[in-house]
């Protein structure tokens, strides 16, 4: 194994939110450095240098990518997901390392096509890492350290519900409409879809989704467009070996005191982890209601808290890991694949009023 020491030098492609919440965890991990950063949003670009105002700044990616003197490492895209496949397959282009927002693409097509992409670009100990953060959460990652453990024994049940409040305001609104995101299902979900496909650990073959924009932007209308994006669902997931999950979402409950929450039931115990509290939950079936352990967790000390409570912070860690020791992505490409595709076919089972094979979707 050989490992590599020299400072990581990072370019940040869209540095709006998430753009500069990366930015920030970059800024207190030592041995790396954002030495570039672009947006085409003026605003989102000044606000970002403020935090590196040593970095050189472009308004077109592409510039960015050609301006060989940088010596970038490392390229983190966090610009809306409609661009995603387009940016990405010109950052695979330059042979750099890549750390992709969520949702990897729109459509389970356009992750495959990254992946091909991938492969005709492919140079040995690149990593290309798909942002899938809630994984890192403290509480998920503690229910998911018993669960390969055994306490739960056989998983049978996995239930996620996220009752939370509506989507943020977003540059030009573009968050407001299916085609850019993806359908709610997609954008907001795909990481609790990638932590039941983690959990259940096989893969999805049949989706079944209930939803509808009940509540949330009915009256917003942004050049003559109404806004589209489903604001409520059930999505119930089967799994190939027997394993059943669903996820609870509503986009206005802003009055939960934990908006997420994780489920699962095995024939040995039940565990859940509420996220918010930062609480996770032990009830073994011979213990009975009388003997559930509450576990507080929390993250390493040194962790930066951030929008989601540290689990960025760990993601980069996890990743600059690899890239020293030239091993593997730990959410990998194919990863990001698969949790667009229960989205996506959710999406679709919805339209259609009929459970929906994965297998229509990845052929």
């Amino acid at each position: 194994m050989s490992y590599s020491s020299h400072e990581l030098r990072y370019a940040i492609i869209g540095t709006g939110m998430m753009g500069r919440e990366h930015i920030r965890n970059l800024l207190a991990i030592g041995n790396c450095r954002v030495v570039a950063i672009s947006d085409s949003h003026e605003p989102s670009r000044v606000d970002a240098s403020k935090l590196v105002p040593e970095a050189k700044q472009f308004s077109n990616y592409l510039d960015l990518l050609n301006a060989s003197e940088l010596k970038i490492d490392v390229v983190v895209i966090a610009t809306p997901n409609h661009t995603h496949a387009e940016i990405l397959n010109d950052v695979l282009d330059t042979g750099a390392h890549v750390l992709i927002e969520k949702p990897l693409c729109l459509t389970v097509s356009e992750c495959k096509l990254a992946i091909a992409h991938e492969l005709a670009t492919h140079r040995d100990g690149r990593v290309v890492w798909v942002g899938l953060e809630y994984r890192y959460m403290a509480p998920t990652m503690r229910l998911l350290t018993e669960i390969q453990k055994g306490t739960c024994g056989d998983v049978k049940m996995i239930s996620i519900r996220e009752h939370r409040f509506p989507f943020l305001h977003k540059v030009d609104n573009w968050n407001r409409f299916s085609k850019n995101t993806g359908g709610t299902l997609v954008e907001k979900c795909c990481h609790f879809f990638d932590v039941m496909n983690l959990i259940a650990g096989s893969d999805a073959v049949r989706v079944y989704g209930s939803g509808d924009q009940d509540v949330n932007h009915l009256d917003e209308i942004y050049n003559g467009r109404k806004s589209d994006v489903l604001d409520n669902a059930f999505v119930i997931v089967d799994y190939q070996n027997g394993i059943r999950a669903m996820l609870d979402l509503s986009m206005f409950a802003e009055g939960s005191k934990n908006e997420q929450e994780i489920c699962v039931v095995g024939n040995s115990a039940k565990i859940e982890a509420l996220i918010t509290d930062s609480v996770v939950r032990i009830g073994k079936r011979n213990s009975g209601a009388s003997g559930v352990e509450e576990i507080t967790v929390t993250q390493p000390l040194g962790v930066v808290a951030g929008f989601h409570a540290g689990a960025s912070y760990l993601e980069h860690l996890a990743m600059q890991k690899a890239i020293r020791e030239q091993g593997m992505a730990e959410v990998t490409l194919h990863d990001g694949l698969r949790s667009v595709a229960i989205g996506q076919a959710a999406h679709l089972s919805i339209e259609l009023g009929r459970a929906v094979d994965i297998n229509e979707l990845i052929k």
